[in-house]
């Protein structure tokens, strides 16, 4: 899998004969923004904003009082799975208001990469159940913040009210290497249920 180079722009190599894409979601504030940076080969479109008072009562900032801003689009990042297949990721917006644009970035969509604040629980459940209701294959991916509770497995998925199938991964998403291993595993759990194959 190839990694980020300093040289920019960073062409889609012309061996590439085929692209399949991924979404990063999850609620507001938990990471997608920073996972789809430190996984894309090249420099990854934000559609951030600065948050404003209209956001108010509306964006809880508990815990996340350092946060500035919000995606009011997507995110987007390219990843070249091999020589012939290349890998999209689109990142959602977290909030329930912008769901219906949440929807039409979902449309063909191999999988999804489902952040988790296990802090934060609850604030999951509205997303993960779009994934199940629309039928998008998903793994959970734990955000390893530095005062997140360690929770066991069976707990999550209890917590989480997942199927057995789903897979839990952890990582701190700032971590480029630990986002790599996630994606790998991801990828991996998509090829072991035939809804990706990856051409040689």
């Amino acid at each position: 899998m190839a990694s980020a180079s300093s040289a920019e722009p960073s062409y889609l190599p012309a061996t590439v004969q085929s692209a399949v894409k991924v979404l990063v979601t999850g609620p507001f504030g938990v990471g997608k923004t920073t996972l789809v940076g430190s996984l894309s080969e090249i420099t990854p479109l934000r559609t951030e904003e600065t948050m404003t008072t209209a956001g108010a009562g509306i964006d809880d900032l508990t815990g996340r009082e350092g946060k500035t801003t919000t995606t009011v689009a997507l995110d987007f990042g390219r990843i070249t799975l091999n020589p012939r297949l290349a890998l999209y990721l689109f990142g959602t917006p977290g909030q329930q208001r912008f769901w219906p644009l949440w929807e039409d970035l979902s449309r063909g969509a191999l999988g999804a990469l489902a952040i988790v604040d296990s802090r934060r629980i609850g604030e999951s459940f509205d997303v993960l159940g779009q994934l199940e209701e629309q039928g998008i294959p998903f793994a959970v991916v734990v955000n390893l913040f530095p005062d997140s509770p360690q929770h066991p497995e069976d707990e999550l998925r209890t917590a989480l009210d997942l199927l057995p199938d789903v897979p839990i991964l952890h990582c701190d998403v700032r971590d480029r290497q630990a986002a790599y291993d996630v994606l790998i595993d991801f990828v991996a759990h998509l090829h072991s249920t035939s809804v990706l194959e990856l051409q040689t």
